[in-house]
């Protein structure tokens, strides 16, 4: 056997392929100006589904049937994300969901979970700047819940640290509320310990904050023999020791928060990680999206069925889209199945976005687009 001959014959094949795979485009080219003209829908699930069952009719056994079938997935794609790119440059964008603007309303009401001086207020100072009209809440779902009325049109809300992982309150939220994502701040943290003016550390006994500061903070903790308290907010732990005025209560929470509630640092950077940050979701009631945006947040769910988020994956590769964050939540009242949360680079206007959330939205379960910002 020819190793060399049998290569050429391939080089042969592939040119042969290459050729037709541009005659196909040619002709999705035709059927794009037709449906422009015409008012039709560029994706047609009935016919690629009857398109797949003819092409895998023609293979001889199981494997090339499965192999043509995920090449004449993208194929397929491919050629509808050619279409939709016409349609945007013939000036027919869609039926975005979304609507596109050019900046947020700067005389915009805005809620932060936690009280003065939490961290949720540094986030949201950076991005509205320190004249925005403000208050505060206890809880996620609070904040959640005055926009969601109306009482706000904004919240800021943490939902990832880079030492402790994602906050999976504000992900099961975003689900349950029909709210949406506009834009997002990312702030270095630095906890510090505080407690009463003249407090020494040998007095501590108790240490005050919220969880994931807590675990931020776990190889600086796991160093003495305190007892570790959970707070919603490390603004409420710092408030708590202020008021208590007892020398062997502790805090975690940022400088200012110390300083805004009469305290005294007894010892700064107890996060273990020097560059521990967290990013701050901005949430709306609005369906808008500002018109330079890079990232899209969506969920959805999958068939409960073996490849089916294999095939939702797929729709990111065929349209080059870069996804650079996929993570996972159980589906209360259905054990062991997830809702799976993706952020990937793109903008509700572009083409390649357009058509993967369409392929996503035809296969796909309960999909909702949960932001572009």
């Amino acid at each position: 056997m020819d190793l060399l001959k049998l290569r050429g014959q391939i080089d042969e094949i592939d040119e042969q392929i290459v050729d037709l795979y541009e005659k196909r485009m040619d002709i999705s080219r035709q059927v794009a100006e037709f449906k422009i003209e015409t008012g039709k829908k560029v994706f047609d699930k009935a016919r690629e589904e009857e398109k797949l069952r003819k092409v895998k009719s023609l293979t001889h056994n199981d494997f090339n049937s499965r192999g043509i079938e995920e090449l004449f997935e993208q194929i397929m794609s491919m050629s509808r994300k050619l279409q939709y790119r016409l349609l945007s440059e013939h000036g027919s964008m869609g039926n975005l969901p979304f609507i596109g603007v050019d900046g947020l309303n700067e005389k915009a009401r805005v809620v932060f979970q936690g009280a003065e001086g939490a961290y949720s207020q540094a986030a949201m100072v950076q991005y509205f700047g320190d004249k925005v009209n403000s208050f505060h809440v206890d809880t996620f779902r609070d904040a959640m819940i005055a926009i969601d009325e109306g009482s706000a049109d904004f919240a800021v809300l943490p939902i990832e640290n880079s030492t402790a992982g994602i906050v999976s309150e504000i992900y099961d939220l975003l689900v349950e509320f029909e709210n949406y994502i506009v834009g997002e701040q990312i702030i270095k943290i630095e906890h510090c310990l505080m407690a009463v003016p003249g407090t020494k550390i040998e007095d501590i006994k108790t240490v005050y904050s919220h969880p994931q500061s807590l675990m931020q903070s776990a190889r600086f903790l796991n160093s003495h023999s305190w007892q570790q308290i959970s707070m919603q907010n490390n603004a409420f732990a710092a408030r708590k020791v202020a008021e208590d005025g007892d020398k062997s209560k502790a805090a975690i929470a940022s400088e200012y928060a110390a300083g805004l509630y009469g305290l005294s640092v007894l010892q700064k950077g107890v996060n273990q990680s020097s560059t521990n940050s967290t990013r701050f979701i901005i949430v709306t009631n609005q369906k808008i999206f500002l018109k330079d945006a890079g990232k899209v947040s969506i969920c959805f769910e999958v068939p409960h069925e073996s490849g089916s988020l294999y095939h939702m994956l797929s729709h990111f590769i065929y349209n080059n889209l870069n996804m650079n964050r996929i993570e996972s939540r159980p589906i209360e009242g259905r054990n062991w199945e997830y809702r799976f949360f993706i952020d990937f680079d793109g903008n509700l206007s572009d083409s390649a976005v357009k058509n993967a959330l369409r392929g996503l939205r035809e296969e796909a379960r309960n999909m909702r687009i949960l932001g572009n910002y």
